[in-house]
């Protein structure tokens, strides 16, 4: 029969000469091991300096390449203006690549009539000579509703419910920032490009890119390498707006796979300002002779007839709307494609903005919001403060006010609008409150808006709390 091992037997196995070669060997398999992964993780840490490297080179590629492009356009510009004041523009390609191109030198300064804003001052020149335009000045807001959706449908084979028009029409009242949110494939960006065909100004789409955070991006940045102002497109119609009286239509395509409250903050800013007079946008920092003449103490002031349309989606790659911008802007949901239609023959309508601005204010005298629903909207604002901690604020009211009139001027009803600015502006703020309570207190909510307003009267706004309810 075996006996157990004594503390004495048991100390003496495992202080054996045996035992300490096994632990060295245990130890130094450990050590192995450790070397191997540091050395891993030194191989990893250098491949992912390389890449980075690598990527900065491609930058700095990038901007050589754009640095090149724009001496090879400075040499081009003066050669070509050359050719056509002999006659010669037919022959301007061919002659132009049959030599070899100078490069003017790094160290040549600019020459002193030469502007830094090439585009810019192009228009300045280009205004000197502007011919008058014609323009509708008779038609109504219903009109440019019905003829707008019908425009669509006839020349561009794209279908909107009419009260999709209505409020994208009446929102241009309101501010100079709309969101179009909905299901990819609703038209949110079509819908904007259409009106831009319709009032015969084509619409700028302003791609966003992910890496975008200051208003540089969106306007254009002074080069002190080539000593010239990057122009964008979007500056260029902005400055160009300034001259006409036409209504000019930018898309932010995509506007939240950026943060917004981050590259579109100084507009944001800008826009809240009551005189329009006053909303100037920073340009350069300094003032030249020979800058372009719109530009003031290096400011361009925002043209009151351009509106910026952003197009919103909400998935995995684009970030939240923050309430800053929700709040500042008017809100059009594409959640649906309308039914196509047969249209009759239409063709654009050149609207001035004088006469579009009139026609807002008419409204907005002959359709003030009743008595009646101002109540309903004071009782609703006041349960909305006392069990969700949520209200209309001086903001929206001021909105409410603006957009009411419009909407039944266009062919609505006060209703209508009402369940606009309810639904999107107000009980969205419920889908940051505790969801369990939201959810034990929807079905008071809805009972409160059926009594106010009328059974099933606000159907939008019902929807929203049932699908806030049922996520």
């Amino acid at each position: 029969m075996n006996r157990p091992f004594t503390l004495a037997e048991f100390k003496d196995i495992i202080f054996s000469f045996q035992a300490i070669v096994l632990y060295l060997i245990i130890i130094f398999i450990l050590i192995i091991f450790m070397i191997i992964k540091l050395l891993w993780l030194a191989q990893k840490r250098e491949e992912d300096h390389i890449a980075e490297v690598n990527g900065q080179n491609n930058n700095q590629s990038n901007r050589v390449i754009e640095v090149l492009n724009n001496k090879l356009e400075e040499t081009l510009t003066p050669l070509k203006d050359e050719l056509e004041k002999n006659n010669l523009s037919n022959k301007y390609s061919s002659n132009v690549s049959s030599g070899p191109v100078k490069y003017i030198s790094d160290n040549q300064p600019m020459p002193a009539n030469k502007s830094r804003f090439y585009m810019l001052t192009k228009i300045d020149e280009e205004m000197m000579n502007k011919k008058e335009e014609v323009f509708n000045n008779k038609i109504t807001l219903k009109e440019i509703c019905e003829e707008f959706r019908n425009y669509s449908s006839y020349k561009l084979h794209l279908y909107y419910d009419i009260k999709d028009i209505r409020r994208f029409i009446s929102s241009l009242a309101v501010t100079k920032l709309l969101i179009l949110q909905g299901m990819s494939g609703t038209g949110k960006t079509s819908l904007a490009y259409a009106f831009g065909e319709f009032v015969n100004n084509k619409t700028v789409v302003v791609p966003i890119q992910p890496m975008w955070k200051e208003r540089t991006d969106l306007i254009g940045y002074y080069n002190e390498f080539t000593k010239k102002f990057n122009e964008t497109t979007l500056l260029y119609k902005m400055y160009e707006a300034r001259y006409k009286k036409d209504i000019y239509i930018t898309v932010l395509d995509e506007m939240n796979i950026a943060r917004v409250e981050y590259y579109f903050a100084e507009f944001l800013s800008l826009f809240e300002l009551p005189n329009p007079d006053s909303r100037n946008l920073d340009i350069v920092s300094d003032v030249l002779d020979n800058d372009p003449k719109l530009l003031e103490n290096g400011k361009l002031r925002l043209p009151t007839n351009m509106w910026f349309i952003g197009t919103a989606n909400n998935d995995d790659s684009t970030f939240s709307i923050s309430d800053k911008v929700y709040d500042r802007a008017m809100v059009i949901n594409l959640d649906k494609k309308a039914e196509p239609f047969e249209a009759r023959p239409i063709n654009e309508e050149k609207i001035d903005i004088n006469h579009l601005y009139d026609l807002f204010i008419k409204a907005s005298q002959k359709n003030k919001l009743s008595n009646r629903n101002y109540r309903r909207l004071k009782e609703l604002d006041k349960y909305l403060i006392d069990n969700f901690q949520i209200t209309f604020g001086n903001r929206i009211m001021k909105q409410i006010e603006a957009y009411v009139p419009q909407i039944v001027e266009c062919g609505g009803t006060e209703l209508d609008a009402l369940d606009d600015i309810i639904s999107r502006k107000i009980l969205r703020k419920l889908e940051s409150k505790n969801p369990v309570y939201v959810r034990s207190q929807s079905e008071a909510l809805i009972n409160v808006i059926n009594d106010l307003f009328g059974e099933n009267k606000m159907s939008q706004s019902i929807d929203v709390i049932k699908h806030i309810e049922q996520n």
